[in-house]
């Protein structure tokens, strides 16, 4: 696996190009790859740039010292129900189940492994200062019992895990709505166990039904109203009460999922995406591969050229060269801090919404004064932020309580931590020791930003030397001592966890990203953004793509099917010979 692509910080002033990328994230790379493989255009005539001196934009696979082995500092894994993501790292026809039989697409091999959740007999739930293994309620429901904890939960909704109480809250809205309940009942099942609900909804089944379905609840405030149109916080604690909506948001591990978002875009998320028994997969070599991998297809193609550490400011469509070329665009060269001109026929804005918010607002484009629509709908999705701090250890302290891979949840600040692996030679292992999101996001600020680094301290095969390479990705002394009594309390008195040697902190609310994630807000019409957003105005060749504005938020997927949707429409391109036709792409 080739992670050393080209990339190039200089400057071409008055280059002349016909389509200018803006963005070397997954989507902005899958387009330059697209365009320049299918021969649309030459290299040459298709260029990216980016404001950042790697690739990958929200994917960051890191090695660490004394470690054999990738951490993910953002996006890590894939469903393969994901089929575009899942064919450019696995190969093609997804029909044949001996990978060694597929057709690879792209050139540099990546290692489809499994993403292990862990074994839930294992894994700890820390709650309300009460500490349980994962699988307790399904023991308790095993025996015929009903699982005493200390939230307090309606009588009907008594005894479920959070899971289950997210699927009954799903199936209930769903089954409430009578045109849902005929057209797709025979797909939304509930078991011989009142805590055993299906969905058997394809994506093609949800887009169907997600603009339709009406919330069905007389006594209601939200009675009749669009499901669409209703925030998934309402629509929780109407249904299981705001200590219900407590318990939800903290034991599912994640406060983005149970935010005020379009619940009519939770549903599918929540029965797809993190219900219990859901595969995963990540690539042996890091999950950022697949961004090089794309990125090497496209940088084969002689004038290929991935633009660096140059920030766009503006463009405009009135400059000297407009007979030849549509729009004028202006970079800021970081390194020189001098900026230079570069002419295209067409824009690709592969950028999430603070990094368009972060472009001259009173250009041509954006500017309000002329047609607020796109204003509106850069703002139709919920900038979600994010964190992780990994953490190195001289042993894997966690096995001593029986655990190997998978994750602990709690409602400390930390909200969850990853064990993620152990170098064989040094026993060196890794922790996600902090995966924090949404209102959590606040407590860490104040100690992030603090000025005084963690001191990395040499372990076996990693030399101080090599650990003070890290010293501007180390978190702040402060942060690492809170997330150490968390820890601690998180797994209590039966082991004892030793001090880290080294960390490596990422706040993706840093500019020019804003968010690790989006969510659509309530209210949008989702299925009239998305395609809106792809190209805003009809008279303009300008684009927008990228994971915000699909309906796969917080996945690689998302990107690549807004990418393609958006080549198939605007560049007259078919899908790929290696993508099903039968695959939805989604609105």
């Amino acid at each position: 696996m080739n992670k050393n692509t080209p990339l190039n910080p200089g400057m071409h002033p008055d280059l002349k190009i016909e389509v200018a990328i803006i963005g070397a994230g997954t989507s902005g790379l899958y387009t330059a790859y697209r365009l320049t493989s299918e021969k649309k255009y030459n290299a040459s005539e298709v260029q990216i740039f980016d404001m950042s001196s790697r690739l990958g934009g929200r994917l960051e696979s890191v090695i660490m010292p004394g470690m054999n082995f990738w951490g993910e500092l953002g996006g890590m894994r894939y469903l393969t129900s994901q089929e575009i993501v899942t064919t450019l790292i696995e190969g093609y026809p997804l029909s044949e189940k001996d990978l060694s039989k597929r057709t690879p697409v792209l050139k540099d091999k990546m290692t489809p492994v499994p993403f292990p959740m862990g074994d839930p007999t294992k894994l700890l739930m820390y709650l309300r200062k009460e500490r349980t293994m994962q699988d307790a309620w399904t023991v308790a429901q095993g025996e015929g019992k009903k699982l005493q904890t200390r939230y307090y939960l309606n009588e009907d909704d008594f005894g479920f895990s959070s899971d289950q109480l997210f699927n009954k809250i799903i199936y209930d809205v769903l089954m409430a709505d009578p045109w849902v309940a005929k057209t797709y009942g025979s797909k939304i099942k509930k078991g011989a166990s009142i805590y055993d609900y299906s969905f058997e909804l394809n994506s093609c089944d949800w887009d169907d039904i997600k603009p339709k379905m009406v919330y069905n609840f007389p006594g209601s405030p939200y009675d009749k109203r669009k499901v669409n149109d209703l925030g998934f916080w309402n629509l929780i604690k109407d249904r299981v009460s705001q200590e219900g909506y407590q318990f939800l948001a903290n034991a599912g591990g994640y406060y983005s999922n149970t935010i005020n978002w379009n619940s009519a875009e939770a549903f599918p998320y929540m029965v797809g995406d993190f219900s219990a028994g859901t595969i995963y997969k990540t690539i042996e070599e890091g999950y950022d591969s697949i961004a090089y991998a794309v990125a090497n297809a496209y940088m084969d193609n002689e004038g290929a050229c991935i633009w660096s550490e140059n920030k766009l400011l503006t463009f405009t469509k009135d400059h000297p060269s407009k007979d030849t070329h549509k729009y004028e665009l202006t970079f800021l060269n970081l390194q020189t801090n001098t900026r230079w001109k570069v002419y295209a026929n067409t824009l690709v804005l592969a950028m999430p919404r603070k990094s368009l918010e972060l472009l001259d607002q009173e250009n041509f484009f954006f500017n309000t004064d002329e047609d607020s629509t796109i204003s509106k709908n850069i703002r139709s999705v919920i900038m979600e932020p994010a964190f992780k701090i990994l953490m190195g250890f001289e042993y894997p302290w966690w096995k001593e309580l029986g655990m190997d891979s998978g994750h602990s949840i709690t409602d400390l600040p930390m909200r969850q931590c990853y064990y993620f692996g152990t170098d064989e030679q040094t026993q060196n292992s890794m922790l996600l020791g902090s995966y924090g999101d949404m209102e959590t996001e606040t407590f860490w600020k104040a100690l992030s930003d603090d000025k005084v680094l963690f001191e990395v301290k040499p372990a076996k095969s990693a030399s101080l030397k090599e650990l003070h390479q890290l010293d501007d990705v180390q978190a702040t002394k402060l942060m690492v001592a809170e997330v150490m009594n968390q820890l601690r309390e998180l797994h209590g008195d039966k082991v004892t966890i030793p001090e880290p040697y080294v960390t490596y902190f990422r706040d993706w609310t840093d500019d020019p990203f804003g968010a690790g994630y989006h969510a659509w807000k309530a209210g949008y019409s989702v299925e009239k953004v998305m395609p809106y957003m792809r190209k805003p105005f009809a008279n303009e060749q300008i684009h927008i793509c990228g994971e915000a504005y699909s309906d796969q938020q917080g996945w690689v997927e998302g990107a690549f099917c807004e990418a393609e949707k958006m080549l198939n429409d605007y560049f007259g391109l078919d899908r790929p010979v290696w993508l099903s036709p039968n695959y939805y792409l989604g609105w």
